[in-house]
């Protein structure tokens, strides 16, 4: 049989459901694998967890939420030979889970995987750091680091609309940039930074309407916003329109991208939900494709290019 190790959130109430847990191992075995379940116990757990795995393991499955799939990825890329993934979303938002077509129960999205294709996808870094779909920078951003855990157990995704609402001020930071891309240079003052590789980001879907997880790009957006007025409004373009078609919004697509501060961040990247905390003034975007994920057949045709 081959090896599968699940690495788990414990704090997920679907883990504690122990006739969940059976039939877990029972779907593994019909797929003719033998199934191990590691807990992580606090933050980066699962990305030692990952890197110190013996190299007969075949499959890694992320059980959380984005910020736990960012954790297996960060470990999987820290080691000599990377080891396929797959992604079960058991979190709050679960941005990515959703993007791939997992929507529906623990069971089911279990078999959609085992029954899926493994796939390359882009993986991209800031710095030395990786990130699965999403790096953001902006006021109101540390909502998806900060909202209290007890509200999101209670409340589930209208915790993240509370808390921001208790956050929500008039004014809104700027940030004075250079930043080079395709050997081009530019500068500008923007309010918000966001360079993604997903068509899901917060919850919403189709911020992007042709993004392709295998093109060796990402995209970049900068958005030029003066008050909660016009970030309100932005987020309900966001609603029905592809993001680089709102006013206010400068958009690229590419492989590469340096951004300089003219002045340090007021506040900290967002990458895939959790908070990155750095002292740095200059950032490097860049992609890794190196990385094989399994993914239902469902949406394999939208978000990759070339699928046969």
């Amino acid at each position: 049989m081959k090896k599968c190790v699940l690495i788990m959130n414990p704090e997920s109430g679907k883990v504690k459901n122990k006739q969940n847990l059976k039939n877990v191992y029972d779907i593994l075995r019909k797929y003719d694998y033998d199934g191990e379940i590691r807990y992580t116990k606090r933050k980066n757990d699962a990305t030692e967890i990952v890197k110190n795995l013996d190299n007969d393991v075949d499959l890694v499955i992320s059980c959380g939420g984005d910020g736990t799939l960012n954790e297996v990825v960060t470990g999987n890329m820290q080691r000599k030979r990377r080891i396929t993934l797959a992604n079960l979303p058991l979190g709050t938002t679960n941005d990515v889970g959703n993007m791939y077509g997992l929507h529906g129960t623990m069971t089911d999205n279990l078999e959609l995987l085992l029954k899926g294709k493994p796939k390359k996808i882009d993986i991209i870094k800031i710095n030395d750091d990786p990130f699965v779909y999403v790096a953001c920078l902006g006021d109101y951003i540390d909502m998806a680091y900060n909202t209290p855990r007890e509200l999101k157990k209670k409340y589930g995704k209208i915790a993240y609309i509370i808390y921001g609402i208790k956050q929500l001020r008039n004014k809104i930071n700027k940030y004075h940039i250079k930043y080079k891309i395709d050997n081009k240079e530019y500068e500008g003052i923007y309010s918000f930074i966001f360079i993604t590789n997903a068509s899901r980001i917060a919850g919403v879907d189709d911020i992007y309407y042709d993004i392709k997880l295998n093109d060796n790009k990402f995209e970049v957006a900068f958005a030029s916003i003066e008050n909660k007025k016009d970030m309100i409004k932005m987020l309900v373009m966001t609603q029905t329109r592809d993001i680089k078609k709102i006013p206010g919004v400068t958009y690229y697509q590419t492989d590469n991208l340096e951004i300089e501060f003219l002045n340090p961040p007021k506040t900290s990247w967002c990458i895939d939900g959790e908070e990155l905390q750095s002292s740095k003034i200059n950032f490097k975007f860049e992609v890794d494709s190196k990385t094989t994920m399994l993914i239902p057949k469902e949406n394999l045709s939208r978000l990759f290019e070339s699928d046969i």
